[in-house]
Formats: structure tokens, sequence, C-alpha cells
């Protein structure tokens, strides 16, 4: 009698080949998925299924954990943008000029940006430095008159400035490292009044300082005539005598002014 034959699965090595392709091409997508590269002048914020973990991650070589990691790069390089703006000034009229910002994102601060503000680059400064921007613009011009304005441009970019970057101090977010005001705009019939307003302090700082010297000149005279009595007056008179010409001289201590020394002539 014979025994029925089994049928055997064809298990040959192409089998196992294909086997360890899948396994190595699975590793490789995982490695893809862990490692990534954060460029100079950025940082990596880190979120696990959504949330902020850890500290940013610095330029370079990281790694995340893959399917549940993601990165967000933030910039930290210093950023300049200008605004262009129109405000009032404490005497109602309208100025026109452009504000060129220079700030750069806090690298500590990208995890908390990206937590409450912004998720990427391109809401930093609209969400975070223009309100911030504009606020200070407004609030500084209201105290000065337009004239003011123009003749302390210098001044007043300085104190804007300051203010944009004490505002944004109370946030800890960006660090202000420059502004510039620039192309100021006014209506030509005030720009006739402040020139006139500029020359006429300029003429009246050049006759407080004519008076002054003047003031300085008549004090010395005074101070050397009090000093030059009639012995100090007879010492200058001998101290020029040339020995020759014949002179009665006055005596000094003799009460009064004195008698002044009277020129003979010579012999």
């Amino acid at each position: 009698m014979q025994s029925p034959m089994r049928s055997a699965s064809p298990q040959g090595p192409e089998t196992g080949l294909v086997a360890i392709v899948a396994i190595g091409l699975a590793t490789l997508l995982l490695l893809a998925q862990a490692l990534f590269i954060v460029p100079a002048g950025e940082v990596a914020v880190i979120t696990t299924l959504g949330k902020v973990s850890g500290l940013p991650r610095q330029p370079g070589l990281n790694i995340k954990l893959p399917l549940v990691q993601q990165a967000w790069p933030f910039s930290i390089r210093t950023q300049v943008r200008p605004e262009d703006f129109a405000t009032l000034t404490k005497d109602l009229q309208v100025i026109q000029a452009t504000a060129t910002v220079k700030y750069a994102l806090r690298a500590d601060e990208a995890g908390r940006v990206y937590s409450t503000i912004a998720s990427n680059d391109r809401d930093v400064y609209p969400r975070i430095i223009q309100p911030s921007l504009l606020k200070a613009l407004k609030s500084v011009f209201s105290q000065y008159e337009l004239v003011t304005i123009a003749s302390e441009w210098n001044d007043i970019s300085s104190l804007v400035e300051r203010t944009v970057a004490e505002e944004l101090d109370k946030f800890d977010y960006v660090e202000v490292r420059g502004l510039d005001l620039t192309g100021l705009e006014i209506a030509e019939e005030y720009r006739a009044a402040i020139e006139q307003k500029q020359i006429a302090e300029q003429q009246l700082l050049r006759a407080q300082t004519e008076v002054k010297i003047a003031e300085q000149e008549a004090l010395r005279y005074d101070t050397l005539n009090k000093s030059l009595d009639d012995q100090v007056l007879y010492k200058l008179f001998l101290d020029k005598w040339d020995g020759v010409t014949q002179v009665v001289p006055g005596l000094p201590g003799s009460g009064g002014a004195g008698t002044p020394p009277v020129i003979v002539g010579r012999r």
C-alpha cells in the first residue's frame, strides 16, 4: 500500500530575502522620521502629540520619537522689517513716516511662543512685534507738537526705540536690536512754519551767546580796573619808563586818585 504524498509549502531563500528588505526599509523609514537637522540660526520646538516637550532644540543633528513627535523650526536671526505708519501729534497734525525695526526671537522663548501666539515664523511679526511697535509710535508722537517732532527727530527716534523695547520686555518673547525712523512727511504749509521757527531759534541762540560774551568781557575789565590801584599803576609806570624821559610822577598814597605823572620831555 502506498502512503499519500504531502504537498510541501514553497519556502525558498527568496522569502527570507524579501523579509530582510522589508525590515531594512522599515528601519530606514523610522530613522528618517527620528533624525532631523536644525540649521544654524534656528531652533526647533518639539511637540509630543501636539504638546510642547522640553526646551527648544539647538542647531545640529537631533533626534525625536517617530510618528509621535514633530519639530517646528523658528529663526533666531536678526530680522529687519519696515513699517509704514501714520499717527497724530499733540496738536492733532497727521504725520507719516517709516519705522524700520530690527529684532530677534529669544531662543529659550520659542516654545512659549509656539504654545501661546504663533506656530511659525510668519506669525511672529504681525502678532508680537507690529502691535507693540504701533502702540509705541502713537504713544510717543501724541506727546509732542509737530514743530518739536520735526526739529528733534533723532531724539524722538531713540525714545520710540526704548518704548518699543520696554513694551516687548513685558513678555520676554523677542529682543529689539534697533529702530530707525525715516521718511517723515508733513503738510507743506507746516513745513514753512517749522523752518521759520528754527531760524528764529538760531538767531535767538546767537544773540544770547553774544550777550554772554559781552557780559564776560565787561566782568573781566571791571575786575582788572578794581585791581589797578595807585601803587600798581606806579609800578607799571616805572617798568615802562625808559630812564631818559623826564617826568614828575605823582606820589602814591597821597589820597584821592593821586597825582598822575607829568611828562616833561627829553633834554
